[in-house]
């Protein structure tokens, strides 16, 4: 498949290697949280999100991430949708709405729409080969109506979760998933045998080349999945969804306010020691101030 829209011309996916894959990041808005939600916090979840957090913190990006692969152009995540910030009627209402209203504040400009962000980047929607999904909660989803004929990849088990009972309340806003006329493929972990992943004996080769590699981290949600980035000669990125808000607390092992405590360790533990194994392994989360300057310098 030729890699069409990009600054390549029409150069063919024979004529580029993965070690030549350019990875952008976007912005999609940004979003304010509750400190608890960054964490750490002893407090359970549904305590400080109803009850007591009062305070937001500093404006955070939505971040999607752009590959440019030699099968075409690959999105993990596909960020915030600007219908949320400006229909009323995208959240639903009732208590349900009081928990959505509590949960995070979204500032999006009509230049920060996914479309917009790819028009930068010398993409159109058109051009996107894949959009792997970390999850399926709102502020990554958002540009899936911009993606009809994409791919789109998301974990089974998420997919099982989001359909069932009272998907709202946990945070899946289904009318604004399954949108028609989406390519849906749920994917489950299968072996490696790639002994450089451990601890990660499971995943999924996007491409079936090792240059993407999405690695299961549940405990944000229970489908919650990363992908691994490899590029020859270059350091390898992992972009961890919502596993974690800042890098630096993941690094020391913290984990966010939101999610299945237990879980979230495991894979808070796993992903460090993929670190320990690939020292000059670069962390991107969707929501960390500090990612884009990470990239840069990767």
């Amino acid at each position: 498949m030729s890699l069409i829209g990009t600054k390549a011309g029409d150069m063919k996916a024979s004529d580029m290697k993965a070690g030549d894959m350019k990875v952008s990041v976007i912005s999609t808005g940004s979003v304010q949280i509750r400190p608890q939600h960054v964490g750490p916090t002893r407090q359970p979840t549904y305590l400080w999100l109803m009850v007591t957090a009062r305070d937001w913190t500093p404006p955070r990006p939505i971040n999607a991430y752009v590959i440019e692969h030699p099968e075409g152009v690959v999105l993990f995540d596909t960020g915030q949708d600007i219908a949320s910030t400006t229909d009323p009627a995208y959240f639903p209402g009732g208590p349900t709405r009081y928990i959505y209203d509590r949960l995070a504040k979204f500032d999006i400009s009509p230049d920060q729409t996914l479309t917009a962000a790819l028009r930068r980047l010398g993409h159109g929607p058109g051009d996107v080969h894949t959009a792997i999904l970390s999850h399926l909660h709102q502020d990554h989803i958002g540009g899936l109506p911009e993606l009809a004929g994409s791919r789109i990849l998301v974990s089974a088990t998420e997919w099982d979760d989001m359909r069932k009972p009272f998907a709202e309340q946990r945070g899946f806003l289904r009318t604004h998933i399954e949108v028609p006329g989406l390519r849906w493929e749920r994917v489950a972990p299968e072996a490696l045998g790639d002994a450089e992943l451990a601890p990660f004996m499971t995943g999924h080769d996007v491409f079936g080349d090792g240059a993407l590699i999405v690695l299961p981290t549940p405990g944000h949600t229970a489908g919650s999945q990363s992908l691994l980035v490899r590029r020859p000669g270059r350091a390898p990125l992992l972009m961890v969804g919502d596993l974690t808000y800042d890098a630096d607390l993941l690094a020391a092992g913290e984990i966010p306010g939101v999610g299945d405590r237990r879980a979230m360790r495991e894979a808070v533990a796993m992903v460090n020691e993929l670190r320990r194994r690939i020292p000059d392994l670069v962390v991107l989360p969707a929501h960390d101030p500090g990612a884009a300057q990470r990239l840069a310098a990767a």
